[in-house]
C-alpha cells in the first residue's frame, strides 16, 4: 500500500513538472536569455531512437542552442532508471 502511494505521488509530480521539461532546447535557451537567467537546467531525453548516437546528437543541439546565447555547459548528469539511460539533466551558465 505504501509503495502504491509513493508511485502515485511520483507520477503526479512528473505530470506537474512535464511542462518544464517538454520544451525544445532552442525554446528553453531563448526563454533563459530573454528572462536574463544566469543559469538554466534542462532535460535532454534519450529514450527515443538510438540511445547512443541519438542522445549525443540531442546533447550537441542543446549545447549549440545555449552557446549561441552566451551560455556554457556546467554539468551533464545522466538519469538511469532500471539500468536504462532515460536522458540527461544539463545545466548551462553564463560566464
Amino acid at each position: 500500500m505504501k509503495s502504491i502511494f509513493f508511485a502515485l505521488l511520483f507520477v503526479s509530480a512528473l505530470s506537474a513538472q512535464a511542462a518544464l521539461f517538454d520544451k525544445s532546447p532552442e525554446k528553453s535557451a531563448a526563454e533563459a536569455a530573454r528572462d536574463g537567467l544566469l543559469a538554466a537546467t534542462i532535460w535532454v531525453d534519450a529514450s527515443w531512437g538510438f540511445r547512443n548516437q541519438g542522445a549525443a546528437n540531442s546533447l550537441s543541439k542543446a549545447h549549440q542552442a545555449f552557446a549561441t546565447r552566451g551560455y556554457k555547459v556546467v554539468s551533464v548528469q545522466p538519469y538511469i532508471e532500471n539500468g536504462d539511460l532515460q536522458g540527461f539533466f544539463v545545466t548551462y551558465q553564463k560566464p
